[in-house]
C-alpha cells in the first residue's frame, strides 16, 4: 500500500498533480477541503461539530478533522493507498495521521513537496483568481500572507517526515507533465 502526502504552498499545483497520480496509481485522493464540504453538506455529527466552531470564527480542532479522515479511510479499505492533500498542516496533525494509519497496519510512505518560488506562486494564484471567483486569489498581499503562514506553520511537517527519510522536494516549476514525471520517479521507487 502506498500512502503519500502531497505537500506544498498554496498554488503549487497539488490538486492538479493529485488528479494525475490518482489515475496512474489507483490511489484515493483525500482532500481535507473535500472532507469538510462533504461532512458539512450532509449534516453529519462531525460536520455539525465543525460548523459550530466555524460559525464562531474558530479553527476546527484536530480531533474533528482526524475523525473525518478516519471515516474516509475506514469507508475505503480496499484501495491501493491514499494521497493526502491539505493535511497534515502541523506536527500534531502528522502524528495523529501516523497513529490513524498505524491502527490499520499502515504508515506514510512518502511526503512529496512541490517546491515553487514565492513569486511564481503569486503569479499562479493571481492567474487562477481571474476565474476562481475567490477574492483572496486576487489580492497579492493576501496571497503573500498565505505563503508566510504556510512557511511558518506547515513546513515543519516536511522536517518531521525528513527525519524518517520519507520527505522529498520536487521541483514544482515547468510543464504539468514534467512535474508529474518527477513525482512518478519518486513513487516508482516505492512500488
Amino acid at each position: 500500500m502506498i500512502n503519500i502526502i502531497l505537500f506544498g504552498p498554496p498554488g503549487s499545483g497539488k490538486g492538479t498533480q493529485a488528479a494525475h497520480l490518482v489515475e496512474k496509481y489507483d490511489l484515493l485522493h483525500i482532500s481535507t477541503g473535500d472532507l469538510f464540504r462533504y461532512e458539512l453538506s450532509n449534516n453529519t455529527v462531525l460536520g455539525m461539530q465543525a460548523r459550530a466552531y466555524m460559525e464562531r470564527g474558530e479553527l476546527v480542532p484536530d480531533e474533528i478533522t482526524i475523525g473525518m479522515l478516519k471515516n474516509k479511510v475506514d469507508a475505503n479499505p480496499d484501495v491501493e493507498g491514499y494521497i493526502f492533500d491539505g493535511f497534515p498542516r502541523t506536527i500534531n496533525q502528522a502524528q495523529a495521521l501516523d497513529n490513524l494509519l498505524a491502527e490499520n497496519g499502515q504508515e506514510i510512505s512518502l511526503l512529496l513537496m512541490l517546491d515553487v518560488a514565492d513569486d511564481e506562486i503569486v503569479q499562479r494564484i493571481l492567474n487562477r483568481g481571474k476565474n476562481s471567483g475567490r477574492a483572496d486569489d486576487n489580492d497579492e498581499q493576501i496571497i503573500r500572507n498565505r505563503i508566510a503562514v504556510y512557511k511558518s506553520e506547515t513546513t515543519p511537517v516536511f522536517d518531521y517526515y525528513a527525519q524518517e527519510e520519507k520527505a522529498v522536494k520536487i521541483d514544482g516549476v515547468g510543464a504539468i507533465e514534467t512535474i508529474f514525471d518527477r513525482l512518478c520517479e519518486e513513487i516508482d521507487e516505492l512500488v
